[in-house]
């Protein structure tokens, strides 16, 4: 039988006392020792931070659950997780201090940076309901799922795959957050590999950065995303489509005329295009990449900052790129109903933007709390799995005919 450990690591004696007596009362299998369903779970404490990394690394195989406090005397919290990751521990950790929230949420970023699957945070005193409703997702994701890292290719893979045609695009509706209506879409590339089936971006367009092939890569999807819009039109759907692209697509100086030459090509106008730049790479020639967003902006191309808030995507490139559209993150965004530092981010973006006559997307609308935080907060478009996942053109009529049922009802809320 497969032993579930959960282990607490504090060295102050109430809290132990009371976090224990708590996941007594959850009735979630963690007695001590006792089984939940098909699985032997087993709670112990611990109060020193070595002496915890000693045991988890001996039971690396095991599944399991960590109760971290981050005020420890011999090694805090910080050190501990750098430690933790190092192991590697592969079982999901709870974040447990008295500071105040905003130190744990960066706390929070920083476990996940080191690839830590972290549950949430607890502030103490803990209390029961905020310690049931984590529990409560651990057991939805499933105590014994462990997440194989993502699969990186090399970049003979991704330039064959580029001349093959493997390469597919998907489409994520965007919508007005008034009304409901389907306003565009976003194109969000995949590639249909003949053996591992549908790869995610995150897996080959790093690699098509660091080696060359994105200029390639970014004008194969444009051009797709061109014909598909012109497709739809032909068929009465009159959408703006968003292209994503990278910052080395603005190194050459051809590449404005190109997207002009493009969209002239599938018998669109420039207003049918929005292109999102992300700064995840910073500018290697600033005059190059102004002098290309500059020439497309007045030639009625949109520009969107895409992420607003991560990365390089700052108040500092508002200020340099003629941006006409801001894309509010979607780690500001799913959530900030409950977050008083998400909601604030989400705010100020907001604020901003309609200062410099911007409008604004919510990115990552997962839930109707998160719909409606934007709404309520005069955010102007959404997207999300809320409203529908990146999906192949040919179910965007199908999905829709069900929103247009359900954007009524929205509206009605």
């Amino acid at each position: 039988m497969h032993r579930t450990h959960c282990l607490i690591l504090d060295d102050d004696p109430f809290s132990l006392a009371l976090l224990s007596h708590q996941l007594d009362g959850c009735c979630l299998g963690f007695r001590k020792p006792c089984c939940f369903g098909k699985t032997c779970c087993f709670r112990e404490i611990c109060t020193s931070g070595p002496e915890a990394l000693i045991r988890l690394e001996a039971r690396a195989s095991d599944t399991q659950l960590l109760f971290l406090d981050l005020n420890m005397p011999d090694m805090d919290g910080i050190e501990f997780i750098r430690r933790l990751s190092i192991i590697p521990y592969t079982g999901a950790l709870v974040l447990v201090s008295g500071m105040d929230r905003r130190f744990l949420e960066v706390t929070e970023r920083l476990a996940r940076a080191h690839g830590l699957n972290v549950l949430g945070h607890l502030r103490k005193p803990v209390q029961p309901e905020a310690l049931r409703g984590l529990l409560a997702d651990w057991h939805v994701q499933g105590v014994h799922a462990k997440r194989a890292p993502d699969k990186v290719y090399d970049p003979d893979e991704v330039r064959c795959a580029i001349a093959a045609g493997e390469l597919e695009n998907h489409y994520q509706p965007v919508v007005d957050l008034t009304t409901g209506l389907l306003q565009g879409v976003e194109t969000l590339v995949r590639w249909r590999h003949p053996e591992d089936g549908l790869v995610f971006p995150n897996q080959f367009i790093g690699v098509a950065e660091a080696h060359g092939l994105i200029d390639e890569l970014t004008r194969g999807v444009l051009r797709a995303a061109l014909e598909q819009t012109r497709r739809w039109r032909d068929g009465g759907l009159a959408l703006r489509v968003a292209v994503n692209i990278s910052m080395d697509n603005l190194a050459r100086l051809d590449f404005a005329d190109f997207v002009l030459r493009e969209v002239v090509r599938a018998d669109l106008t420039a207003r049918d295009l929005i292109l999102e730049v992300t700064e995840s790479r910073l500018m290697l020639d600033i005059r190059t990449s102004l002098d290309i967003l500059a020439r497309l902006r007045l030639k009625g191309i949109s520009l969107a900052i895409d992420d607003f808030g991560t990365g390089h995507s700052s108040l500092a490139q508002l200020c340099a790129i003629p941006f006409d559209e801001l894309k509010i993150d979607r780690s500001f965004v799913h959530g900030a109903h409950r977050n008083p530092t998400k909601r604030v981010m989400v705010n100020a973006s907001i604020s901003v933007a309609q200062q410099l006559n911007m409008k604004t997307t919510g990115e990552g609308v997962e839930d109707y709390a998160d719909w409606n935080l934007l709404r309520r907060q005069g955010c102007n478009l959404a997207q999300g799995y809320f409203i529908a996942r990146p999906m192949p053109a040919e179910e965007l009529p199908g999905w829709l005919a069900d929103w247009n049922r359900q954007r009524l009802e929205l509206r009605q809320a």
